[in-house]
């Protein structure tokens, strides 16, 4: 499940271990914050390009870091406006990040607001009986550089597309941890991320821009209430009642909503924050008004936002969507009932946008090459 690549990603790297690395090989510290720029800042592709460092530093910094951690596949796109990022780390697996473009009145597509969905695992362990991720299970954690590394796609991506890049740091407005895998089962990974996102020297991406989710590890969201990075808790809920949500969602045998709940709310008071409470609605599965009353009442006990999310199809796997009238009706029992709830509509489904998907798909198709 483990990779050791020949070299550690430099997106990995804080300013302070940095440093103290290139104090250690007798490197000024002060080279720290200038390689910081040229990879956040300018997004350079090759060492070489950091025409302010001497060739000794950027030989050392060859042979001790690797600069492209992931290296891009594919874009699939849309007409929804929505972008599938394939990407191939250095061990051959496929990971997928995903740019969500939401068109403002009056303003071109290349000013929409872009809301960017990150994996942090190769497949996922937790076996969620809807979700592509984990239909072949867990392969490895992600690095916090494969992870940061798939931002800088997005920049380099984004730079090239829109104006907003020429004045802004980042040209996205929104960070998500919702792709491939489960974020706190990689724990210390994604927390190390995120910190370099948010740095300064990083990305400067504000921390209230951020939001995790998870399937609900009860001890690590515990943990990740005591991190004064404050970013925002998405609970991937998908059931009212412990009986349904055990149908698909094995987690919940050993974290009960009886645990679950409690620290949830124990996040929310902690960081003052309103915890987003995701709800994929499945035909004949979680749809029924009982759940949305359930939900009604767990949301507002939280006074946690309810976001319903119309499933997207899987092929291999039997669940479909409710009809429009029924997601309706359901989201109007929440909405009645005083709880701030939002209604997804479609996206990405024409480009296999559900996590794995895409990946799945690439994985069978490289597995038939070969076998032919």
């Amino acid at each position: 499940m483990k990779f050791a690549p020949e070299k550690p990603a430099i997106y990995g790297e804080t300013l302070d271990t940095l440093t103290t690395l290139l104090k250690e090989h007798g490197h000024p510290a002060f080279r720290a914050q200038q390689i910081m720029e040229w990879l956040y800042k300018k997004r350079v592709r090759t060492w070489d390009e950091m025409t302010n460092l001497s060739r000794p530093l950027r030989t050392w910094l060859t042979e001790t870091f690797e600069l492209e951690p992931t290296t891009f596949v594919l874009n699939k796109q849309s007409e929804d406006v929505t972008d599938k990022l394939l990407l191939e780390l250095g061990d051959k697996s496929l990971i997928e990040t995903v740019i969500i473009r939401a068109p403002q009145l009056g303003v071109g597509q290349e000013n929409s607001r872009k809301t960017i969905c990150i994996s942090t695992q190769v497949g996922c362990a937790m076996g969620c009986k809807f979700c592509a991720s984990g239909l072949e299970g867990l392969k490895r954690n992600l690095s916090a550089g494969e992870i940061v590394h798939q931002l800088i796609h997005v920049c380099r991506q984004e730079d090239a597309r829109t104006p907003r890049a020429h004045a802004e740091l980042v040209s996205f407005d929104n960070l998500v941890v919702m792709g491939m895998g489960e974020p706190l089962h990689n724990y210390d990974a994604i927390m190390r991320a995120l910190t370099i996102l948010n740095a300064s020297w990083g990305l400067g991406f504000g921390a209230r821009r951020i939001t995790l989710s998870t399937s609900g590890l009860v001890p690590k969201i515990r943990q990740l209430a005591d991190e004064p990075l404050g970013i925002r808790l998405a609970i991937s809920l998908h059931g009212a009642t412990d009986e349904v949500r055990e149908q698909i969602m094995p987690v919940n045998k050993k974290w009960p909503l009886a645990e679950l709940l409690p620290a949830v709310r124990e996040f929310s008071e902690k960081h003052g924050r309103m915890v987003t409470l995701e709800f994929i609605l499945i035909e004949e599965i979680n749809d029924s008004l009982d759940q949305a009353e359930k939900l009604r009442d767990i949301a507002y006990d939280l006074h946690a936002h309810v976001n319903l999310i119309p499933y997207n199809t899987v092929e291999g796997l039997p669940w479909k969507r409710p009809s429009l009238t029924r997601q309706e009706k359901f989201a109007q029992v929440l909405d009645r009932g005083g709880v701030s709830v939002t209604l997804r509509r479609e996206k990405g489904h024409a480009i296999d946008a559900a996590c794995g998907q895409l990946r799945l798909k690439t994985e069978k198709s490289r597995e038939t090459s070969v076998s032919n």
